[in-house]
């Protein structure tokens, strides 16, 4: 089988964990855990760094930084993994859920201020939603398969209604906006690296800010809120911080970021180059604005009369490839069905269409050719 996405251990993963386990630093206290902060801000182009257990705990501190609590809503796009809804939920909130931009997958900037516009008014500096009550506490871009949203319109729109940015950056490392890093497009962006991200620590995650205050506020609630070397505890925090044998992989990994990246893309302008011209099938969306980290590439099979995207992974799985469909939306899934939601033309009709395709870094010229071959077999026999 040729797999979907796997991790690279080909660096100074093995080296780095044997000297955990001669040093005894096992936990989250360790040099790894700083040394990984700090290659984070560097890739990110960031001011701060507080390393967490996961991207989705990374979220859920990064809101709770930002001032949301019980019964607010916050911005989401409703086209992302279910765990950017849940890092709103473990909050006591909800997710006003948004369609997506066609062009790009990510937050649609037009939607968002025409919502704020019609749906919204302001209560001294607080925004509250007209249809439920509940105060509009923050807007959480997503930055879909390593493709930063429009940040400089979602900037402008945050900044007329007071509202802070948490950017959903989980697949986004190393990838850039307007030629600008990532660090200081928001208030706080949180970057995952579980199993199969570009870089992974295993399981873990950062949250990186301009902002210093922020960035400690994180890092004190993900050490259970603790004052001093004292079991004193100033309020209810939690036990989120990576570990040093995470850290230990993630800093080998992120010594291959660039050349990680490189590979990512270079496997995505060979899929898009190949399905280019084939009737019937679209390419992954790239805004002019942003050069992504190509986490995932596939395509898009959107002619009716060809197998659907779930036809096609059966068809290639039993050929060996490891190729698999995308994030079922979240206003389509039990927990948040309930959710406010805007109608969701986009992201309603992509989500099916979606075939994802080998994309490891480790993906060699013949696997994705074969790849490209059996995708091209599968709709000439259409």
């Amino acid at each position: 089988m040729i797999p979907l996405a796997v991790p690279n251990l080909s660096g100074n993963e093995e080296k780095y964990l044997r000297e955990c386990i001669r040093t005894n630093y096992v936990s989250s206290v360790g040099p790894f855990v700083s040394r990984f902060e700090e290659m984070v801000k560097d890739a990110s182009g960031s001011a701060f760094c507080a390393a967490t257990s996961s991207g989705t705990t990374g979220l859920h501190l990064a809101l709770i930084t930002s001032g949301v609590s019980n019964g607010d809503l916050v911005i989401l796009p409703s086209f992302s993994f279910i765990a950017s809804a849940n890092a709103v939920a473990h909050c006591g909130a909800t997710p006003w859920l948004f369609d997506v931009n066609v062009s790009s997958w990510t937050l649609d900037s037009n939607l968002l201020l025409n919502e704020l516009k019609t749906k919204t008014e302001r209560r001294g500096r607080n925004i509250f939603h007209v249809p439920t009550g509940l105060r509009v506490a923050a807007i959480m871009p997503v930055y879909t398969l390593g493709t930063p949203s429009d940040m400089d319109e979602i900037q402008d729109i945050a900044n007329d209604y007071n509202l802070p940015i948490i950017a959903d950056a989980a697949a986004a490392i190393g990838a850039r906006y307007k030629e600008r890093n990532l660090g200081y497009l928001a208030d706080l962006s949180v970057f995952s690296f579980n199993g199969n991200k570009t870089v992974t620590s295993g399981g873990g995650g950062a949250v990186v800010s301009p902002n210093k205050k922020l960035i400690e506020r994180v890092y004190h609630l993900s050490t259970t809120a603790r004052v001093g070397t004292e079991y004193h505890h100033d309020e209810v925090g939690y036990n989120y911080r990576m570990t040093n044998i995470q850290a230990a992989v993630g800093c080998a990994q992120l010594e291959q970021l660039d050349q990680f990246v490189r590979i990512k893309r270079r496997i995505r302008a060979t899929y898009d180059k190949a399905f280019s011209n084939l009737p019937g099938v679209e390419l992954i969306p790239q805004p002019d604005w942003a050069q992504s980290a190509c986490w995932f590439s596939g395509v898009l099979i959107k002619d009716p009369k060809l197998p659907n995207s779930s036809s096609f992974c059966e068809m290639l799985n039993r050929e060996g490839i490891g190729a698999r469909k995308f994030w079922k939306p979240i206003h389509l899934q039990p927990p948040y069905k309930k959710a406010p939601c805007t109608r969701q033309a986009t992201t309603d009709q992509v989500w099916n269409q979606i075939l994802m395709l080998p994309c490891s870094t480790s993906l060699t010229e013949g696997q994705q050719e074969k790849t490209i071959s059996l995708v091209k077999k599968g709709l000439k026999t259409c």
